[in-house]
């Protein structure tokens, strides 16, 4: 029987973690004689070896179609089966990376959804300190717009009715569907799956960008505002207006479903390639206290879905207790949530988990972040709650954020501390003064596993986390037009590359169908250019 191993240690200070605290310990790791920290979770021992590789991408590259290659940090997903090691002792692949709705930081434009294919290049580094940040090299290969229903990232301005084949779906002035894509798994089998924060769904692609499929979660998590009437009705608006409009009547923040720009974050798929997860940034509007959302919104919840019927089937549901952090602006006890950013599934039961604070690091007023990390969670004793009056219009299972005692969460451990300089030191990256381009930028919202194919050390994968740079540039270019962001500042794309211990991790069943999309001989190469 597995057992949860606890202890009062805290990972850091200004960090509280809420369940499954496991004692971490410091230990030796033969390559390079650098320190490695583990977590004992669950029954297993995982372990974080430490920052092997970087990779950074400049802030006004462009893709195939003119525009600003950026926001491409918000998912990622490896085709394992391109994943190779190589003669030279290096690694290679194929990576997909998935940007969000376009530059906007002053308003939401017309840009439209695409997956970006990236050649990829490892060579990990195990020595003392490098001022390089090219140990990972991105070759920028191509993009595929989604079509099959052309997509924007403007606001939801209204509902397009469902169909035979699709549900209710948010659209923009425009009449395009309305996403904001923010995670991708790419299951081998010639599509891709895409979560977004407007709806909030799952959309299925091809490979070629076709919609084939659209998941529409239950009315618990729709978001609804008051009509004229005072009655609820669907309101996909996150409250973000186009450029240059400004909205009157404000709609206001939903009294049910999704918070504004709180969607579907986190995105995996079982190894067996037969069930879907789908995780919210943080709890639903029913589920938190309006008067003091950062303070009770941790109470989030993941939903299962069964892909082997003809559509796909919702057959769990669960609480995710995210974890807290002391709100740096105050010297009172005042904790808030580190919302989650990406999920990816270590087994039909247990996950890796990307939480983390805002509103701090590079350009941002604090320069120092308090909680970005790879977290663990199991789902294996939590109560499944899906199909029941939790899932009707407001169900609400934390009235004002306190969690009802009679659902037991997910188990939560914190893992690997993105913020630990001990590690950014070693490749010139920093968390924290100086306020410069080293200094991580604040969103990392994606996550990657290779395998490392060590004999001696069969359960070290790699792990890639991607910065979602918001598209700022003073270079930028969207729509036709040019456009320079009002910090005044660049900010490049990174990736990171983590090695890592997962005794639970089993790797996804390899399925035909190859890539599909563009395949041409053009490439942009990035990865060099340490600062």
């Amino acid at each position: 029987m597995k057992t949860q191993l606890k202890s009062s240690v805290h990972a850091a200070p200004g960090i509280w973690m809420r369940r499954g605290v496991a004692a971490i310990a410091l230990l030796a790791f033969s390559a390079g004689g650098a320190f490695a920290q583990s977590v004992a979770f669950e029954g297993a021992t995982f372990v974080n070896k430490g920052l092997v590789g970087a990779a950074r991408v400049p802030s006004n590259a462009l893709d195939e179609y003119n525009e600003t290659l950026g926001g491409f940090g918000s998912g990622m997903a490896l085709d394992l089966s391109s994943w190779q090691k190589d003669r030279d002792g290096g690694y290679s692949g194929v990576l997909y990376m998935l940007p969000d709705r376009g530059w906007n930081t002053q308003g939401t434009i017309d840009f439209r959804g695409r997956l970006h294919r990236f050649e990829i290049k490892l060579n990990p580094f195990y020595g003392a300190s490098t001022v390089s940040q090219n140990q990972l090299s991105l070759r920028y290969r191509s993009s595929v717009l989604f079509n099959g229903g052309e997509t924007t990232g403007l606001d939801p301005a209204a509902a397009k009715p469902a169909t035979r084949r699709f549900p209710d779906l948010p659209v923009g002035s425009d009449g395009h569907i309305s996403v904001d894509d923010e995670a991708v798994v790419h299951p081998g089998d010639g599509t891709v799956w895409v979560s977004d924060e407007y709806g909030p769904y799952v959309y299925h692609y091809t490979l070629g960008g076709k919609l084939l499929n659209v998941i529409r979660p239950p009315e618990a998590f729709i978001p609804k505002r008051k009509d004229a009437s005072g009655q609820l009705v669907e309101s996909f608006s996150s409250d973000s207006a186009p450029v240059g409009v400004t909205y009157n009547p404000d709609p206001g923040k939903p009294v049910a479903g999704r918070q504004d720009n709180q969607g579907f974050e986190g995105l995996a798929m079982s190894p067996d390639r037969k069930k879907l997860f789908v995780l919210l940034q943080s709890a639903l509007t029913q589920d938190l206290d309006p008067a003091n959302v950062k303070t009770t919104r941790h109470n989030t919840r993941l939903l299962a879905y069964d892909l082997r019927d003809e559509k796909p089937r919702l057959v769990g549901e669960y609480v995710v207790q995210l974890p807290l952090y002391q709100d740096q602006t105050t010297t009172k006890t005042k904790l808030l949530t580190a919302a989650q950013s990406e999920l990816l599934a270590l087994n039909d039961h247990q996950f890796l988990v990307l939480a983390r604070d805002s509103s701090a690091g590079f350009t941002a007023a604090s320069p120092a972040s308090v909680y970005r990390s790879v977290d663990l969670i199991d789902i294996s004793k939590a109560t499944n709650i899906a199909g029941g009056v939790y899932d009707q219009t407001g169900g609400s299972v934390a009235p004002l954020g306190v969690l009802n005692s009679a659902i037991t969460p997910a188990a939560y451990q914190k893992f690997l501390d993105i913020n630990d300089n001990a590690q950014l030191n070693k490749f010139n990256l920093h968390n924290g003064l100086p306020n410069n381009a080293n200094d991580l930028y604040e969103k990392w919202e994606s996550l990657a596993l290779a395998p490392v194919g060590d004999r001696k050390a069969p359960n070290d994968y790699f792990l890639f986390i991607g910065s979602d740079n918001d598209f700022i540039t003073q270079q930028g270019r969207m729509v036709g037009q040019p456009y320079a962001d009002a910090t005044g500042a660049n900010v490049d794309t990174l990736v990171l590359v983590y090695r890592v211990t997962l005794p639970t991790y089993v790797q996804p069943e390899l399925r035909g169908g190859g890539e599909g999309g563009h395949d041409d001989d053009r490439f942009t190469h990035f990865g060099g250019g340490g600062r």
